[in-house]
């Protein structure tokens, strides 16, 4: 099929769908709670990337002084860099894998 009749079909799916011909297609997600992370999981995970406080802040696009306090306890993180800090647990040469750090 080319370009045209994809478009020319998705198109008549469109008009099917609002005379009520055609039942709208509907995708369910679960969304993976964010994780809560401790100091010592923090320096774990860290650990684990071979990277130095340095490199993983700017892996993570925080300061130095974030991840110290991560690291020692003060401060927790939030949002996307708990997510960020869960795709490292799970897969440590993910930094690299990504393309965000490399050698």
């Amino acid at each position: 099929m080319n370009v045209f009749e994809d478009i020319k079909e998705g198109l008549n799916q469109a008009i099917e769908y609002e005379k009520g011909n055609l039942p709208a297609r509907t995708t369910v997600l679960e969304i993976a709670p964010v994780e809560v992370f401790s100091a010592q999981e923090i320096r774990t995970i860290r650990q684990s990337t071979g990277l130095t406080q340095k490199k993983f802040a700017m892996y993570l696009g925080v300061s130095v002084k974030t991840v110290e306090a991560w690291e020692s306890g003060r401060n927790k993180p939030e949002g996307a860099a708990c997510r960020m800090l869960a795709l490292t647990k799970a897969d440590p040469l993910f930094p690299r894998k990504s393309g965000i750090v490399s050698a």
